[in-house]
């Protein structure tokens, strides 16, 4: 017997694994991804699929964490959410928003779960989960042995984490703390929103902005399979940046600190010509070329290909090289694309 993973994954890619095990429990969501990580059974732990490309059937199983639940504890300044890692992250950000409580409402319409987000440092719209993590509660499968640790030692950085460095497939994130505000303090530096206000917006004018744009250029994974940026915005010295300015002067980037800056992964992937590029069913996205969407047969073979030739084509022509945000994951266990 065998589980389809085509409900599980938001490419909608139709491979299939040994069985899908969707726990709510949180005990026995820890007690099996226990078990299973010291067996000889591959496993791979699940939250929304909105971050990961099937190329393969997988010959293993598969742990869907669906634990909700959202504790409040009010503080001096604002308050103390634990959330549970099965928490839709976008229900949340609307939860947020309905309680006036302020800090995550430019990461709405982010696809994927809570559990997932302090893998990634989850970021848009000039804010990212670590300057909202108050601490990450996680089991580390190794020893069996479940751990709370402060934001400061998740290590985050841009799209990275210990969750993606030393803690790479031994930990097992069950809930998350986020530290926010009762006071309205607008983050509006991203181009798209710097022409609101701050004496004047709303937290729910920010979030409807943030919804609309993300719906122009974002397609709706229930409609067009998709994994939303495909591409991590590539960081590189300012005198990288220079040597570029002189062949392109209109290059988007965003300025870090004094020596490097972040380019728009999407101006390079456009400028290169490659919007509406295909392989096999899998295509650029024409309204946003840094997603790589499902036209409706694609497989895990034609995404993994369209990608490769994408990171060819920009390496190229600016001796850049993209790193892919989404976890690629092969017959037995995940692999570098």
């Amino acid at each position: 017997m065998t589980d389809s993973l085509k409900p599980f994954n938001t490419l909608g890619l139709n491979q299939s694994c040994e069985q899908v095990i969707s726990l709510s429990d949180k005990q026995a969501l820890v007690n099996t991804c226990y078990e299973l990580y010291h067996s000889d059974t591959a496993m791979v732990i699940l939250g929304g699929g909105s971050n990961i490309v099937f190329t393969e059937d997988f010959a293993g199983k598969v742990v869907h964490i669906a634990t909700k639940g959202i504790d409040v504890e009010h503080t001096d300044d604002g308050v103390l959410l634990k959330v549970e890692a099965g928490e839709n992250w976008h229900e949340l950000v609307k939860y947020c928003l309905e309680h006036n409580y302020y800090g995550i409402e430019n990461l709405a319409l982010i696809p994927g779960t809570v559990g997932a987000a302090p893998i990634q440092n989850i970021g848009a719209y000039g804010v990212e989960f670590a300057s909202v993590c108050h601490s990450v509660e996680f089991v580390d499968l190794d020893a069996g042995e479940m751990y709370e640790i402060s934001s400061a030692d998740c290590l985050f950085g841009y799209r990275d984490s210990i969750f993606k460095q030393q803690l790479h497939g031994k930990a097992l994130i069950t809930a998350v703390a986020l530290k926010l505000s009762t006071q309205w303090r607008p983050q509006l530096t991203y181009a798209p929103l710097s022409h609101l206000k701050p004496d004047e917006v709303t937290a729910r004018d920010v979030f409807d902005l943030v919804c609309k744009v993300r719906s122009e250029k974002l397609p709706d994974p229930v409609e067009v399979g998709n994994v939303g940026s495909f591409f991590k915005n590539p960081i590189i010295s300012t005198e990288q940046l220079a040597t570029l300015q002189q062949t392109y002067p209109n290059i988007v980037f965003f300025p870090l600190n004094s020596e490097q800056v972040k380019l728009a992964a999407a101006w390079l992937i456009d400028q290169a010509g490659l919007k509406g590029h295909m392989v096999g069913g899998a295509a650029v996205h024409n309204k946003q070329a840094l997603v790589i969407v499902n036209k409706g047969d694609a497989t895990g073979h034609d995404i993994c290909q369209l990608a490769l030739s994408i990171i060819d084509k920009v390496e190229d022509d600016f001796n850049i090289t993209l790193q892919p945000e989404p976890r690629i994951m092969a017959e037995f266990g995940e692999v570098v694309l």
